[in-house]
């Protein structure tokens, strides 16, 4: 069995064969360019799943960064790392933070600070994120008709019904090339995806969110029936505790 596996995405459905080298190989890693996870899942077998947008930088600095971080944290399921990039101000490039998402009762969710000490997290971030294969293998597979920005909010937080959760290490940092993505409900593209994935796994708990948006009441009333086949299935035989929930704020 593997140490790592890392499945490479860019969104586009279209990765080309040029994209499809990776960056170094060991016989402890495995590589899988794809965007559609649960076509891979069943040919990975590595102790723990690394999901990367291409622009994020996946090297042997911050896999071994990991690998330290899941010794030192053993009864961890899932890591949120951090991303760092670089933003011009006037004349100079200045690094720049972004981390893990907790959950908001009216935002629906948002980053961690950037001076967020150790704690637990709602989701990882969309660019990168870290499971364990053995809370892949309690989870199940990913919403496929959400994109994968979403896809890995939802798996998030059915991960929390499955006994799970998701770690914020602030020193397990990767690179990220360019600029985070906007995922938060000011950007009205993904605003819809979001209220979906909570309202899955969190139901009524949403409420707030969704009044402060009433834009996806359409939506949600429109996949009413889908959404609830699919939270019944998210939380059936729950371990989402009410403390832990509590915790994710």
């Amino acid at each position: 069995m593997r140490q790592f596996d890392v499945f490479v995405w860019d969104g586009s459905q279209e990765l080309r064969d040029e994209n499809r080298q990776p960056p170094f190989t060991d016989a402890a890693l495995g590589w899988f360019f794809t965007d559609n996870f649960n076509d891979k899942l069943n040919e990975s077998d590595a102790e723990w799943i690394v999901f990367a947008n291409r622009s994020v930088k996946v090297d042997r600095e911050f896999l071994n960064s990991l690998a330290e971080n899941i010794s030192a944290f053993p009864m961890v399921d899932a890591f949120a790392p951090r991303l760092r990039y670089f933003e011009t101000e006037g004349d100079k490039n200045s690094a720049k933070f972004a981390g893990g998402l907790k959950l908001h009762k009216t935002k629906g969710i948002e980053p961690i600070g950037d001076d967020a000490p150790l704690r637990y997290v709602a989701s990882p971030r969309p660019e990168i994120a870290v499971f364990s294969r053995r809370i892949v293998q309690r989870t199940g597979a990913f919403d496929t008709g959400l994109p994968i920005p979403a896809q890995i909010l939802d798996y998030a937080l059915r991960m929390l019904h499955a006994g799970g959760r998701c770690f914020s290490v602030p020193y397990l940092v990767a690179e990220l090339q360019g600029l985070p993505m906007d995922f938060t409900s000011e950007n009205k593209e993904i605003l819809p995806h979001i209220a979906y994935a909570l309202s899955k796994s969190l139901g009524i708990k949403t409420a707030r969110f969704v009044a402060a948006h009433p834009s996806v009441i359409a939506t949600l009333w429109e996949k009413r029936k889908d959404l609830q086949e699919k939270r019944d299935k998210a939380i059936l035989l729950s371990k989402l505790a009410p403390e832990t929930l509590r915790e994710l704020y």
